[in-house]
């Protein structure tokens, strides 16, 4: 799930028409997903109302004292817009046609939307700190509300479900964790109603999220969606389910019924005819392929002496999705979280001298699947013994995921912005902020205007103004352990993050130095829901407090010595570092070769220098997949962004995104 993954298809098949989530023939009024009993809408600010009913059925809607009648179309859709109303509730919305619908508990306050890739949509019960969060997470001025992952090649009128949840220790476990902590530093500081609508799905590429007519009408990418095929969605998963059989037929012969794939986690069972793959290594990289399902995984081993074993140890790195794990035929342990290490211990006795088998049965929901992450956290430990697990492992598939063999969110653009933005215009919002990226990396440059037309866009569709739009640039992670000397994508990627400040109302949160380098997922969604919202508070609530790190605004070079000037200052440069050395610096002459360099503060300037470079060009700070080395902050404790002073090509230029046929 955390791997970018697209994929591609030899068919071009016609268009068959795909309904709204309403259909006329219902009766009665019908109200979007979105209107249910707890959520929040907008305050101080019109409070646009939309639904469905019999054509020409008229419709009363009563709220707070108002009140306004309307007649539904001929294709029975309707729509008023409710006079503004200031923070409170909790309020009850009536709707009266031939039915009569009451929506409870309304609350009026400010509705954020919260979109992006995984690290959006990673919960508050997998963050750090999780069980002590989700014990005092008693806020019921908070309300989440999830909008379960779709697919739609044209725009929707509504999402298939969902509904208001009020945060408390009983539901928040399942609220966007980002999300959740930047609702509760704007609740605790303001004291009004904050609305979270999570529109997020894990390993998406920002194109999915943008709009046909965006991308038509921009020059940059007019040409790309000129050649978007039609398509029909149930066709297309029928091909792409008979050609995945085909393939695993390919490699492995014909399917097992159950009562064979029963022995597979058994010792004796024969799998010397069985294919084998890498691990670690997603199998997308290898002979599988783009593939999600059940695979059973097996690895022999021997041992010399099974005596006197005591506190032995499997540890399987991460696994993706899910694991279910044997030893010699017996279970010892499972997992559902893609991102944790394995660690299972052993029963005493259970190794045997001679032949022993690990069996791993894993279910793979979409995007990467297998055991993957580091080759050093792969292997058993015996006594003081420890036996490498990395290397070749036997795999069978079981059984191909049904559900999931349509086509997924990067197949094609502009899938998601139709299913799961298009259905949310026009409710009236606050502002949205937005955790993604890392599947563009590859693209960064192309970023540089992707990102900024999703922006753009959203506000033209929305049509409530230049809204704030509050982004959090790449944390720290070894992607490719990219940096200077050989090229950054991620680097490259922060740029063009750093790039779309230019836009008007845009804000960015800086998490360099609360990443994991070993984690694309790192657990602290505390600071990054609290950086974001210090930006808000500043700019949308009147907080007139430091927000944001030192940011570059000029070098000049006296000698060998680049000299560095900063914006943000708050009250002057800091290091966390004890002895005051900055961490991250590079500096080139003109053969654009960098050397890490000797950085200080100096009246609130950074001094560069490295004796290599005698006539210093250019200076980068953090130009690297992994960053964590960076540690130049302001006093108020805001980091400062990755930088460069040159503009030599990167490794991602002239990359484009392509619709593949």
């Amino acid at each position: 799930m955390h791997r970018i993954f697209t994929k591609s298809y030899s068919l071009l098949l016609l268009l068959s028409l795909c309904s709204s989530w309403y259909s006329p023939l219902q009766a009665n009024i019908r109200l979007p997903q979105l209107f249910a009993s707890h959520m929040v809408l907008q305050r101080d600010r019109p409070i646009p109302i939309w639904g469905w009913a019999n054509p020409k059925e008229t419709i009363t809607v009563t709220f707070k004292g108002q009140t306004q009648t309307v007649v539904a179309g001929k294709d029975g859709t309707w729509r008023i817009t409710l006079k503004p109303e200031p923070t409170g509730g909790p309020f009850d919305l009536s709707f009266k046609g031939k039915n009569q619908i009451v929506l409870q508990d309304i609350l009026l306050g400010d509705v954020w939307i919260c979109s992006g890739q995984s690290n959006m949509e990673w919960e508050v019960e997998d963050s750090e700190n999780a069980p002590q969060e989700i014990a005092n997470a008693q806020f019921p001025q908070i309300r989440h509300f999830k909008i379960n992952k779709t697919l739609a090649i044209i725009p929707q009128s509504d999402v298939p479900s969902g509904g208001w949840n009020i945060c408390s220790p009983e539901t928040v476990a399942k609220f966007t964790a980002i999300g959740y902590f930047f609702a509760r530093e704007l609740n605790q500081q303001l004291h009004i109603p904050i609305g979270l609508i999570n529109t997020s799905w894990g390993g998406t590429m920002v194109e999915t999220w943008i709009s046909k007519e965006a991308f038509a009408q921009n020059p940059d990418f007019k040409d790309m969606i000129a050649d978007l095929p039609v398509i029909d969605l149930d066709s297309l998963s029928k091909v792409k389910k008979a050609t995945l059989n085909k393939h695993v037929l390919r490699l492995q012969g014909p399917f097992s019924d159950s009562s064979m794939i029963s022995q597979w986690k058994n010792l004796n069972y024969n799998d010397s005819n069985w294919p084998s793959l890498i691990a670690p290594g997603n199998w997308e990289t290898q002979s599988l392929g783009e593939f999600d399902g059940e695979v059973w995984l097996r690895k022999t081993f021997e041992l010399d002496s099974a005596d006197h074993i005591k506190d032995a140890l499997l540890r399987l790195a991460k696994i993706d999705d899910w694991d279910e794990t044997y030893l010699n035929g017996v279970r010892i342990g499972g997992m559902d979280r893609y991102t944790f290490l394995r660690k299972y211990a052993i029963p005493a006795g259970l190794l045997q001298k001679g032949k022993n088998v690990i069996a791993v049965k894993v279910t793979d929901t979409g995007g990467g699947g297998g055991i993957w992450g580091d080759a050093s956290d792969l292997f058993l430990t015996m006594d003081q013994i420890q036996l490498s697990l990395a290397g070749a492992w036997k795999f069978q598939v079981a059984k191909i995921s049904i559900i999931s063999h349509g086509i997924g969110p990067n197949d094609y653009p502009t899938l998601l912005y139709n299913a799961m933005i298009a259905p949310l215009i026009p409710a009236g919002i606050k502002g949205a902020i937005w955790y993604q990226g890392e599947s563009n990396a590859n693209r960064a440059e192309e970023y540089q205007k992707s990102f900024p037309l999703l922006i753009n866009d959203w506000r033209k569709r929305w049509n409530q103004g230049d809204f704030p739009f509050y982004f959090v640039q790449l944390a720290s992670f070894k992607a490719q352990n990219g940096n200077s000397k050989q090229g950054s994508t991620w680097a490259e990627l922060r740029e063009a993050q750093t790039k779309t400040l230019q836009l008007p109302h845009t804000g960015m949160a800086i998490t360099t130095d609360i990443g994991n380098p070993e984690d694309i997922h790192p657990r602290n969604k505390q600071d990054v829901g609290k950086r974001l919202a210090a930006l808000a508070l500043n700019n949308d609530y009147g907080q007139a407090t430091i927000c944001q790190g030192p940011t570059l605004n000029a070098m000049t070079v006296e000698g060998n010595r680049a000299i560095l000037s900063f914006g943000n200052l708050g009250t002057g440069l800091m290091t966390k570092d004890k002895y005051g050395y900055l961490r991250g610096f590079e500096i080139a002459g003109a053969d654009q070769k960098f050397y890490y360099a000797k950085a200080w503060i100096e009246n609130n300037h950074v001094v560069v220098f490295q004796e290599n470079v005698p006539a210093p060009v250019a200076v980068r700070y953090g130009w690297a997949d992994d960053a964590g080395d960076n540690n130049l902050y302001n006093q108020e404790g805001f980091p400062a962004p990755p930088f460069r002073t040159d503009n030599w090509p990167g490794i991602t230029a002239g990359r484009k995104y392509k619709i593949k046929p």
